[in-house]
């Protein structure tokens, strides 16, 4: 799962960077309102962590142009503007959730599952397809009851794939789930993680698609 941190305070993105990066998660951080519109409207994120107080373009303005321009990427927003107008402001702007700081990481990690989940339209924790379960939150995969060991990269590709059941996702979409902006990309990389999920799993649990991308489907 790709997900954007909008935040201009160093410190305090450094620590949710730090955080969520051990739950598997592919992070972009950006520091203003301009740029994060830029990249919700011309890139895919699967959720945004959107502080209100930003340079360039307030929180809230950059929410409001999103809904606007019919981007339904969900949007927590993370701030320190706690007034009971402020959380209706946010919220009829567009935020999916509102979270004051300082915040607990743990909680935020929660709202963060819980939205991922509601915007799949799940409401179980759990992803379970053809004898496979992930649980996002301790990133632990069972193939027929037996744990499986993947790596992060793995984990990360595996659940793009369960969480959007008979979706073809194309390369790209796919290697932007797995690398942010400042990873190099090999030209095979994508590949050789589908490999080792199918050797680790089963090998027809991820059809190719030639030409197109992958996809799990819900029966084959």
């Amino acid at each position: 799962m790709r997900l954007l941190l909008v935040e201009d305070d160093t410190s305090l993105a450094e620590g949710i960077l730090t955080s969520l990066k051990d739950e598997g998660y592919t992070l972009d951080w950006l520091q203003d309102g301009a740029s994060a519109l830029h990249a919700l409207s011309s890139e895919p994120f699967d959720l945004a962590v959107l502080d209100l107080g930003l340079p360039r373009m307030d929180g809230l303005q950059v929410l409001r142009e999103l809904r606007d321009r019919h981007q339904a990427v969900p949007v927590l927003v993370l701030t320190a503007r706690d007034g009971v107008q402020d959380r209706i402001a946010g919220l009829d702007a567009g935020a999916d959730d509102y979270l004051i700081k300082p915040f607990d990481s743990a909680e935020l990690k929660a709202r963060i599952r819980a939205l991922l989940r509601r915007s799949a339209g799940r409401a179980e924790p759990l992803i379970q397809l053809r004898g496979v379960t992930l649980d996002p939150q301790s990133q632990q995969v069972t193939f027929e009851g037996k744990p499986v060991n993947l790596s992060r990269k793995e984990f990360v590709l595996l659940h793009e794939l369960m969480a959007q059941p008979d979706r073809v996702l194309t390369r790209d979409r796919l290697e932007q789930s797995l690398y942010g902006w400042n990873e190099e990309v090999d030209s095979n990389t994508l590949e050789v993680h589908i490999h080792h999920l199918r050797r680790k799993l089963f090998s027809g649990l991820i059809r190719t698609l030639r030409g197109v991308g992958y996809m799990i489907e819900r029966d084959a």
